[in-house]
């Protein structure tokens, strides 16, 4: 595995195993085989509802909780709910959390950051994360932060690279962890030549050369899937190296081009939404 320094100077893996859009069952598979495998890097939220799945599968897997670096993210609805860290660590049944993010802009977001501040102070989350902040809502925190972030986690993948949320967190030191790195399954980033081109040099597939390129942008990647041999073969991509050739070569591909557009009414729904969290 292959680790970045936070700015807080906490080690974090550069790949891990995401699990949004997977059922508590899937969910506590992919953590179980994935934590067996060598992953020690593991994703989820309140908003996938799966939070006690991951937990399970961390328990099943025999990796020692202080080998795993475990990520959740606190929904809008939980912003303002005095006891949302301690059910939120009640739910993954741990004592602390390596990153708490808050999920999204949406509802009173600046009491949810000064959630993560205190959970921060008081050692229940080790570093804590701003989720789809970018322009305005960024700008804002800058003047209101009291401790600043060790990562985002936005959209990220050859066609949309950052460029200039990229000059913000460069300024703090703050780490980029990518969501919808292939894409979004967009057969047309998979399949542009250069990929295919070096997979054959590296004897790697398109997708597992784009996940190399993620980490050598310096971003954490978190692929999620339900098929284990595809989750074998996200983590096998750190026995090879792009040239820095190779890397200006797939920054031609930047179009600035996303897949998700959040509107500001998906916001004020997102604000007024609260799930169903999974029975213990």
């Amino acid at each position: 595995m292959e680790y970045m320094t936070l700015n807080n100077g906490i080690q974090c893996p550069a790949v891990g195993i995401g699990t949004f859009m997977l059922s508590p069952a899937d969910a506590e598979n992919s953590v179980r085989e994935s934590l067996k495998m060598g992953y020690r890097l593991i994703d989820t939220a309140n908003a996938y509802v799966n939070e006690r799945a991951v937990g399970r599968g961390m328990k099943e897997s025999g990796a020692a909780r202080e080998e795993i670096f475990l990520s959740t993210k606190l929904w809008p609805s939980e912003y303002e709910n005095p006891n949302a860290v301690d059910e939120t660590l009640e739910r993954l049944g741990v004592d602390y959390v390596d990153l708490l993010y808050i999920h999204q802009p949406a509802g009173n977001w600046l009491a949810g950051y000064r959630q993560l501040e205190k959970a921060y102070k008081e050692g229940k989350a080790k570093s804590i994360g701003i989720s789809n902040f970018e322009g305005k809502y960024i700008e804002e925190l800058e003047t209101k932060w009291e401790i600043v972030p060790q990562f985002i986690q936005v959209e990220a993948h050859p066609y949309f690279t950052q460029k200039e949320l990229r000059k913000t967190l460069d300024k703090y030191g703050i780490r980029l962890m990518s969501w919808y790195p292939l894409g979004h399954g967009d057969r047309r980033l998979i399949e542009e030549p250069v990929f295919a081109e070096l997979g054959r040099k590296y004897d790697k597939t398109p997708a597992q050369v784009i996940l190399r390129w993620h980490t050598q942008m310096a971003f954490a990647v978190i692929p999620g899937s339900r098929n284990v041999d595809h989750i074998r073969e996200n983590l096998n991509i750190l026995d090879f190296s792009l040239t820095e050739e190779e890397m200006a070569a797939i920054a031609k591909l930047d179009k600035g081009e996303r897949y998700y557009h959040r509107t500001d009414e998906q916001l004020r729904q997102f604000a007024g939404w609260r799930p169903t969290f999974e029975k213990a």
